[in-house]
């Protein structure tokens, strides 16, 4: 997902019960509780706002799962899944705020 590993940083975060995400995905955090979910625009819990990039394949059917997500960093637009209502439009300069860039695809 990253063009330029050296300058990813990371951060440990726990990912809600109930969700299987791919590395990638766009997270968003929930207020009351700080756990993480797909970011969804219509969401009203506060994880509505794009806060971070899923680094790892996680499976949180069970229960909560401890993982890692990058909050800062430069990253293919395409490589990113996107929840509900958001584009890389839609979330591009909330996340440059928070130290995310997202790059236009380039072909080769």
């Amino acid at each position: 997902v990253g063009n330029n590993a050296h300058l990813l940083v990371g951060q440990k975060v726990t990912i809600l019960t109930g969700q299987v995400l791919s590395r990638g995905a766009l997270l968003g955090k929930i207020t009351a509780s700080g756990k993480h979910i797909l970011s969804l625009s219509a969401a009203g819990d506060g994880s509505q706002t794009a806060d971070l990039i899923l680094a790892e394949d996680v499976d949180a059917t069970a229960a909560d799962v401890v993982t890692l997500a990058y909050s800062r960093g430069d990253f293919d637009e395409s490589a990113v899944t996107y929840g509900t209502g958001h584009t890389a439009d839609s979330v591009r300069e909330t996340l440059r705020g928070k130290g995310i860039v997202l790059v236009p695809s380039v072909s080769a």
